[in-house]
């Protein structure tokens, strides 16, 4: 059996789940893409070619394996974009939750069904609470999590977590603070969208966060989050840096995290706040509107 524990972000991580870019078949047509900035590329014509991808997936694969991480990998299924292995699933607690996806990712979980047939508590929301792991941030006694009301939900096909969703995690964890976030949505500008919640914010470190404030369709949701981190633990980014995937680094614990090597202003106050950064080139990656949190899901981290 897989034992399984999330209860935060960073305390330090044991075995993970890292996503695969192998037989990802040829570059999609404009219609079978789900995200603005993968058409934003292959309008280009810059999208990612897949020995690059796969090799700045390995590198990440190291990066785990030097600080003593268990790595599992997807089983492959060919012309299957199988990198953002967050989506599919995720634990808090000790409960592996494998959600309802977008129809077009639904085979990704077939890839990890043999890590999901060896965890005891695996839970299955129903069809119509739909949600992505990028959008759902388990935080000590919190549980963050991003979504959109139905008129949004409805109408962009980068909204991934609904409400229902938001109501399923209150009723499963009750001894949680599920707080809600609308993101701002556009099918059609990466630079207007979070696809999710990691794409405009998370925390790092024991008490720190990164954040991009135009990412949040309320104004008021991100002053709540800036407040709750204090104003002095919390980096603010840029429309530019969040376009970039800034905010979506991953940690290994409190002190080391893994960023794209691009990140120079974030890197730089990361070492100000004491962590060690582990940089990789993740910029092809990128491309697909998904990085380091996106493509690695967190089984078991190691608490006191």
């Amino acid at each position: 059996m897989i034992t399984v524990r999330v209860l935060d972000e960073t305390a330090p991580l044991e075995a993970v789940i890292l996503g695969i870019a192998d037989s990802m078949g040829p570059v999609p047509k404009i219609e079978e893409t789900y995200d603005p900035k993968s058409r934003e590329h292959i309008l280009a014509g810059t999208f990612p070619k897949e020995p690059d991808l796969i090799a700045e997936m390995d590198g990440v694969a190291k990066v785990l394996e030097k600080h003593g991480v268990k790595v599992y990998r997807p089983e492959n299924i060919p012309e299957l974009n199988q990198i953002f292995a967050r989506d599919i699933a995720f634990v808090i607690q000790d409960k592996l939750v494998v959600p309802c996806v977008t129809p077009e990712r639904k085979l990704e979980s077939d890839g990890i069904q043999f890590v999901i047939d060896e965890v005891e508590n695996v839970l299955l929301p129903d069809e119509h609470e739909r949600m992505e792991g990028g959008d759902v941030m388990p935080w000590k006694d919190h549980i963050f999590v991003g979504y959109s009301k139905a008129e949004d939900f409805e109408k962009y096909t980068v909204s991934r977590t609904n409400e229902a969703a938001v109501n399923y995690l209150k009723k499963t964890f009750p001894e949680h603070t599920v707080r809600a976030f609308e993101l701002k949505k556009s099918d059609d500008d990466p630079r207007e969208n979070a696809l999710h919640l990691d794409c405009c914010f998370q925390p790092v470190g024991r008490d720190k966060a990164v954040i991009y404030r135009g990412g949040f369709k309320n104004t008021e949701d991100a002053d709540f989050l800036v407040d709750f981190f204090g104003v002095e633990n919390v980096f603010e980014i840029t429309k530019e840096e969040m376009y970039e995937m800034n905010s979506n680094f991953f940690s290994i614990s409190p002190e080391v995290v893994i960023s794209d090597s691009s990140f120079k202003r974030l890197n730089e106050q990361f070492r100000k706040w004491g962590l060690t950064v582990e940089e990789v080139k993740y910029r092809e990656i990128a491309k697909m509107e998904g990085l380091l949190r996106c493509s690695t899901m967190p089984l078991r981290r190691k608490y006191e």
